[in-house]
């Protein structure tokens, strides 16, 4: 049987201008899961990531310390949704992110405030009420993140092994579709996914598994200070 190991990207800079780039925190969590990863995988067949910077830099950190020199492939099928539109269709001042940023600075504590703005962004979104306000309804890009996982699998064959970096709305939509969850329930995934956390999917002619969801282990104990979700 094959093993494919979905990784979250690594802490990405919440409330800079630019989202999209891992903090130091993240880097420094990558690095650790490269570490731990070193002692329990005997072989990368194939690395995957997908195209925000994010996941390249978290793949970068990751393999580096796993001793890894497997070329990474990217995909944006893995790619996450965009998060910030779906907030915008939700509350339109927060088209423009100065707005939103202004507004969260404002709150006692700005990643609990966007943490409850966007799980009911999401919820409208999810729901397929206003499918026509997005860019990529949540039924499209469920779509797509399975139809990458499903093209990986086929091109990878049986008994590999796959690191793939992405986010977690890509995580939420496989895992949903392996363990049967209704869409309402699907984002309660969603909220306890670690960053540079591991689900790991095993597969075979038989069907797919998904053997363990969102392991973070490496970030407990003495290293308890690296556990973030955000």
């Amino acid at each position: 049987m094959g093993v494919v190991y979905l990784v979250r990207h690594g802490q990405a800079s919440f409330g800079a201008a630019n989202y999209d780039q891992l903090s130091e925190t993240g880097r420094v969590q990558a690095r650790v899961l490269g570490e731990v990863l070193r002692e329990r995988l005997p072989r990368v067949d194939t690395v995957v990531t997908g195209t925000l910077a994010r996941h390249r830099q978290t793949a970068e950190a990751c393999l580096a310390a796993l001793g890894c020199d497997t070329a990474s492939v990217q995909t944006a099928g893995f790619n996450e949704f965009d998060h910030e539109e779906v907030v915008a269709r939700h509350t339109p001042r927060y088209a423009d992110p100065e707005v939103l940023r202004a507004e969260l600075l404002q709150t006692e504590s700005p990643r609990r405030a966007y943490q409850a703005l966007f799980t009911d962004a999401v919820a409208r979104w999810v729901a397929g009420q206003h499918d026509a306000e997005y860019t990529e309804p949540w039924s499209a890009f469920r779509q797509r993140c399975l139809r990458a996982f499903d093209a990986l699998i086929q091109e990878m064959g049986a008994s590999k092994n796959a690191l793939v970096f992405t986010s977690g709305g890509t995580i939420t939509a496989i895992c949903q579709e392996l363990l049967r969850i209704p869409d309402e329930h699907a984002f309660r995934l969603n909220l306890t996914l670690a960053n540079c956390g591991l689900s790991k999917v095993i597969y075979s002619a038989r069907g797919r598994y998904l053997s363990t969801l969102n392991e973070h282990s490496h970030f407990e104990g003495a290293r308890r200070e690296l556990l973030t979700y955000r």
